[in-house]
């Protein structure tokens, strides 16, 4: 087990239950903040500052990337009109966890391990995918954590009501709102 982990989050909501339960177990380890793919700036503004307390109740260090737009944007360009969970996805989650491992190689961490796939609304396997995709190009390591099963999922209805947690109704992608 990685002695250093850098977990990639994309907001509190989903976060929460690992984050509380990596604590508890004593894991070394920060949270950043990387998805460039929020949508408007206000919203990323918003879900960054929900996560950073979050990170401070649990005496977690919390690192916050830029946020790079623009390049996300011409990543996903001519992908607008894919559906969730579809090739836009792979193209983001790639992004992002290859610039997180990035990090991570060059400021000591062992691994990196994410949240991007406790949502119901994201395919996990996807997610699992796109992380093996930026570890053969950065020679990053990759931690699978349960944020889903094993009573996370209720963990983390507990914690979104007990902290008052801004609960999003979109992952932030701007192509992905639901009405």
């Amino acid at each position: 087990m990685p002695q250093n982990l850098l977990l990639l989050s994309c907001c509190a909501p989903c976060s929460c239950a690992v984050i509380q339960k990596l604590a508890e177990e004593g894991r070394q380890f920060a949270v950043v903040f990387y998805n460039p793919n929020i949508q408007p700036e206000a919203e990323y503004r918003k879900r960054c500052a929900e996560n950073k307390r979050v990170c401070d109740l649990y005496g977690v260090s919390f690192i916050e990337l830029e946020y790079d737009h623009d390049r996300w944007c011409a990543l996903t360009r001519g992908l607008e009109k894919e559906p969730e969970r579809g090739r836009r996805c792979d193209v983001c989650f790639e992004m992002r966890l290859r610039r997180v491992m990035e990090y991570a190689l060059t400021h000591g961490f062992d691994a990196v391990a994410s949240v991007l796939g406790v949502s119901r609304w994201k395919d996990l396997d996807q997610v699992n995918r796109a992380a093996k995709r930026a570890e053969e190009e950065t020679g990053g390591v990759y931690e699978l954590v349960e944020g889903r099963k094993g009573g996370m999922q209720e963990l983390r209805a507990q914690l979104i009501r007990e902290l008052g947690l801004y609960n999003q109704e979109y992952c932030g992608c701007p192509f992905s709102y639901r009405k």
